[in-house]
């Protein structure tokens, strides 16, 4: 999870064929060498140096076909699973802090919607929705994790700070969709709502990476070793959010 900066635009990507296998390309002037990933919607995108010839797309492209077909077919297991939970509706299932949730939604007399967590019995969401709230059910539901998310994440920034011996000068909660989290020199820490949907072991090593950001910079063997010694299971956590990033950005979808 880099350190932001400011840096130019990506370039709007285009598709291409190699190898039999269609794919998107884009070029990047902050690229430093060739990437090859699977975008939200299930597309081979290769990221390429501003500089380097798109043959060199083809080529990577045809060296990687059998890893494509394999993701490929990951990410339509993982869409699968994903649909059969249905839409956002009363009854259906959202998954918070890693654990299934049902939705209970009920039009109520209040002039506000408001939102309730309910764990006592059955882990709950209850939407009470104001009579005159026509919004569909996702800006609803993001409103409320931000204000979750941010509650979350201050809690365990307060709590592990202290730990790496550094003081954050801000924290900002976003929607980032290529990082999980980041820190600038100046000490300001910005972190993914998304993170309030993982369990709290994986929020809490995202915290604490950004925060042993602001002792080591970049990632070098002592940035890990501090990471480790505050938390021990940062591989597992790294493990699981490469494992179910699609699902934590299809949340609302």
């Amino acid at each position: 999870m880099p350190r932001s900066a400011s840096r130019p635009p990506l370039r709007a990507p285009v598709a291409r064929e190699a190898s039999g296998v269609t794919y998107l390309l884009r070029r990047s002037e902050r690229a430093r060498r060739l990437r090859l990933s699977l975008d939200d919607d299930g597309n081979a995108l290769v990221t390429l140096p501003s500089r380097a010839p798109v043959s060199a797309a083809d080529a990577f492209v045809a060296l990687r076909r059998d890893w494509i077909a394999r993701q490929l077919q990951r990410y339509a297991a993982e869409r699968a699973r994903h649909e059969s939970r249905g839409p956002l509706r009363d009854g259906g299932t959202f998954v918070l802090s890693g654990q299934p949730h049902r939705l209970d939604v009920r039009v109520t007399s209040r002039a506000r919607t408001t939102i309730e967590h309910d764990d006592s019995i059955v882990p709950t969401i209850r939407i009470l929705r104001a009579p005159a709230d026509e919004r569909p059910l996702a800006p609803v539901l993001e409103r409320w994790l931000r204000r979750e998310a941010r509650a979350a994440v201050e809690r365990r920034v307060t709590a592990r700070a202290p730990q790496l011996g550094v003081t954050p000068t801000a924290v900002s909660i976003r929607d980032q969709r290529s990082r999980w989290g980041s820190a600038s020199r100046a000490g300001r820490l910005s972190f993914s709502w998304r993170l309030v949907l993982a369990p709290p072991a994986v929020l809490d090593y995202v915290v604490v990476h950004e925060l042993a950001h602001l002792a080591v910079f970049g990632h070098p063997p002592a940035f890990w070793s501090l990471v480790r010694s505050v938390v021990p299971e940062a591989d597992a956590a790294r493990r699981w959010l490469r494992a179910h990033a699609r699902e934590l950005h299809w949340s609302l979808s």
